[in-house]
């Protein structure tokens, strides 16, 4: 082989894998690309409410939330597919700090504590549903890791204004009644960092007509 024949291979190698090289990150841009933000969309409640009902009835209560389905239709539509499979009975409210109180995940059911917070349901994960709604007292997220398309089955309640989370954590139902139980659950002592130590459980989810 000539010194020519071997120079124009080795360019043609590296123009490939610099094509290689740039889809990738081409690819890799697309997939962590900020979802668009849903603008000036007042958010408008579903004909159907979600109630929680907690294990401990009389320390906790009941805690009533309005759904948006025209703000995040797909998760909304999650929401109460798992909650009428009853995948939310028995989880717990698994994180709970100055901000929100966090809960729905499936791991949470089994006696290791060591894993809640990082499982979710079978079911595929639902794409980013952003707004510009602010994250006020008592809105109603969806959690998610990095990937902005990584929502699943669980979700969170704010304690207060969170201006950190606006349009960036999908939005799709608000606190309407038993606000005070939220708070009285944020509060239970003694927390291993955020876990309580003893399980703060959810009962049931119900899905049921609005007023």
């Amino acid at each position: 082989m000539t010194l020519v024949n071997m120079k124009i291979k080795s360019f043609v190698f590296l123009f490939i894998m610099a094509g290689l090289l740039v889809s990738c990150s081409e690819s890799k841009t697309v997939k962590n690309a900020a979802p668009e933000v849903k603008k000036s969309t007042a958010p408008v409640a579903d004909s159907e409410v979600a109630v929680i009902e907690m294990e401990n009835a009389a320390a906790f209560g009941t805690i009533r939330i309005e759904l948006y389905s025209n703000i995040a239709p797909k998760m909304v539509a999650r929401f109460k597919e798992l909650a009428r499979e009853g995948v939310y009975d028995g989880t717990t409210f698994h994180r709970l700090n100055q901000s929100v109180i966090q809960g729905g995940d499936p791991n949470s059911k089994d006696d290791d504590p060591g894993n809640d917070g990082q499982g979710g349901s079978q079911k595929p994960n639902v794409i980013a549903e952003f707004s510009d709604i602010p994250y006020d007292t008592g809105i109603v997220g969806a959690a998610r890791s990095q990937d902005f398309n990584s929502a699943n089955s669980q979700f969170f309640i704010t304690l207060k204004r969170e201006p950190a989370f606006d349009n960036k954590y999908t939005i799709f139902g608000k606190v309407i009644e038993g606000m005070n139980n939220v708070r009285t659950i944020s509060g239970v002592e003694p927390k291993e960092i955020e876990r309580p130590v003893e399980a703060v459980r959810i009962k049931t989810i119900t899905i049921q007509p609005g007023r």
